[in-house]
This record gives structure tokens, sequence and C-alpha cells, in this order.
């Protein structure tokens, strides 16, 4: 188990950006267990939607992501690479997410095509899926994104 202080070693992204609160199962370069537990009080709320909060399903995409870079560098020790969403194939978003649930996010990896990473993604709320897709990545070194 990952807890979130190790979480905040190993990802890259920040509060309130960060979409993993604890891992639960890693097998390096394979596969993940992950949860994200939702809270009313995320900012996207207040505008998604007042008076009926529902967790954009774009966040929930990338709390697959998330879940998936940890799996690709369980280590955390690669700062020189970032890995960048390609694709997302397929996703499908079956019950809404709401304050109060518990994500329940499993990934694994599937292929392998050169460059170009591919995971299965399931989100499950108390034993139900909620959401599922494919989510495809690739390594990028870091001094060459923001060159033009």
């Amino acid at each position: 188990m990952i807890l979130i202080n190790e979480i905040n070693e190993k990802i890259k992204q920040r509060p309130p950006f960060q979409m993993i609160d604890r891992v639960l199962e890693i097998n390096p370069n394979e596969s993940a267990l992950g949860i994200k537990c939702v809270s009313v009080n995320e900012p996207y709320f207040m505008g998604h939607f007042p008076g009926s909060p529902i967790m954009p399903g774009v966040l929930i995409i990338e709390s697959c992501a998330q879940l998936c870079s940890l799996v690709f560098e369980a280590s955390g020790t690669d700062t020189d690479n970032i890995y960048v969403l390609l694709k997302v194939d397929g996703f499908k978003f079956i019950k809404a997410v709401i304050p109060g649930d518990v994500l329940n996010i499993s990934v694994t990896k599937t292929k392998v095509l050169g460059p170009i990473t591919t995971f299965d993604c399931k989100v499950m709320v108390d034993g139900n899926i909620y959401s599922k897709g494919t989510l495809s990545f690739t390594k990028v070194p870091k001094d060459t994104i923001y060159q033009r």
C-alpha cells in the first residue's frame, strides 16, 4: 500500500490537481489499484453543477491517468521525462460520480507498440462499474515540452 505522503514523492501532479489518494496494490510496469476519495470541498464542484454536484468525466479520466503514471514509474525517480496522455478511447461514463463516493480505480497495461503504451482502466464505486475505457501514453523529455 502507498499512502498520500509517498504518492506525493512519486507523482508529478500536486493538489488541487492530484487525483490519487491511496494505492492499494501496484505491480510496476503492469497494473495498479488505487483510490480517489471524492469530497464536496473540491473546487470544481462549485460550478459543475451548483446544487447537483457531479465530478467531471475528464477528472475521472485524469484520476486513471495519474494511477497509470505510477505504474510507469513506481519509484518516482525519472525527473527528466513526463508520461503524457495521447489518446482516450472508448471511455464510457455509466453512472455519475458525486461527493462522498470513493473511486476504486484499476489500471492494467495491455499493449506496448513502439513508444506508445496502452492501459485498460475501470472505475468502480461500491462494487459497481461507474466508468471504463482505454488510455494511451508516451514518454516525453521534459526539456522538449516548451520548445517551439
